[in-house]
């Protein structure tokens, strides 16, 4: 028959193992509502790009990078906690954000450790910042500046040319074939709106063109 001796040190045990998860589900619930925070601040960053508020864009950046800290630091001994999908989804947006931000300034370009998040974070967080630049094709050709929109398709096509190359297996970049994938449709998409709305551009001047001639 077991012994009732053993009570005691099975119910430290279980009090240890209770503690630990206490500990663990309040590190979590901290680390989802600052990832909520993070990518509310992207949002509003990237919104103000687009708007070409670039002061205000600014701002927001160091507002969500002082958030993925903050997020960031309290699971430096909890791997899978940091390695969880909301916290890599929020570092997404941050990276995305900033790439975003250096590519329509012409800024530097942060780098993993300065953004200080896992390469295939990086990475997943380029791609989505390159899909984000068909706003801009689109924006400038409804304000019929057709041949400033060139230059994002153009660092569009350059990215995903690099992408193709990271040939891993998903496992270690974390999905990034299939986030390069959605990439390849919305450049096909915006090259082909570009080049119609280059024709039409071509084809209104040369009608110009003969309208001044008969004048």
């Amino acid at each position: 028959m077991p012994s009732r001796s053993r009570e005691p040190a099975l119910a430290a045990v279980i009090d240890e193992i209770t503690q630990q998860m206490e500990q663990r589900s309040h590190l979590r619930d901290g680390a989802l509502n600052r990832s909520r925070q993070l990518i509310r601040d992207c949002a509003h960053s990237i919104r103000a790009m687009h708007r070409h508020e670039l002061a205000k864009a600014k701002e927001m950046l160091a507002a969500a990078r002082r958030d993925a800290q903050s997020m960031v630091e309290p699971l430096t001994d909890f791997p899978d906690l940091y390695h969880a999908g909301y916290t890599q989804d929020a570092l997404k947006e941050l990276v995305e954000a900033h790439l975003l931000y250096a590519f329509i300034t012409d800024g530097p370009l942060p780098t993993p450790g300065d953004l200080q998040v896992a390469g295939a974070t990086y990475l997943k967080g380029l791609t989505e910042a390159a899909t984000e630049m068909r706003r801009f094709v689109l924006d400038l050709m409804r304000q019929d500046r057709v041949e400033e929109a060139d230059p994002y398709l153009q660092m569009m096509d350059e990215i995903y040319s690099l992408l193709v190359t990271v040939d891993f297996p998903d496992a270690v970049t974390g999905g990034l074939r299939r986030q390069t994938d959605v990439l390849r449709g919305v450049l096909e998409r915006t090259r082909g709106d570009l080049t119609t709305a280059t024709r039409q551009e071509k084809m209104q001047a040369a009608l110009r063109r003969v309208e001044e001639r008969l004048r």
